[in-house]
């Protein structure tokens, strides 16, 4: 199983809550109502778009961190 790591970034709103965006894979733009909830968010963005890619057979975005576990 390989492992991918990305850096998301997380901005604080002036109204409350963080968004939250990975630069590697640009359709990922989530929020939070908390830091820990938007990284979360992040997360599970981030496994919901690769698993998707790997089942319709598209490229998987690069990564700086990019390693095989078995």
């Amino acid at each position: 199983m390989e492992l991918h790591n990305y850096t998301a970034f997380f901005e604080p709103l002036v109204e409350g809550g963080y968004n939250a965006v990975v630069p590697a894979i640009p359709e990922i733009r989530t929020f939070g109502e908390t830091l820990d909830d938007a990284k979360a968010m992040a997360e599970d963005a981030i496994r919901c778009y690769l698993e998707s890619a790997m089942q319709l057979g598209e490229e998987i975005p690069a990564t700086a961190s990019h390693c095989a576990h078995s």
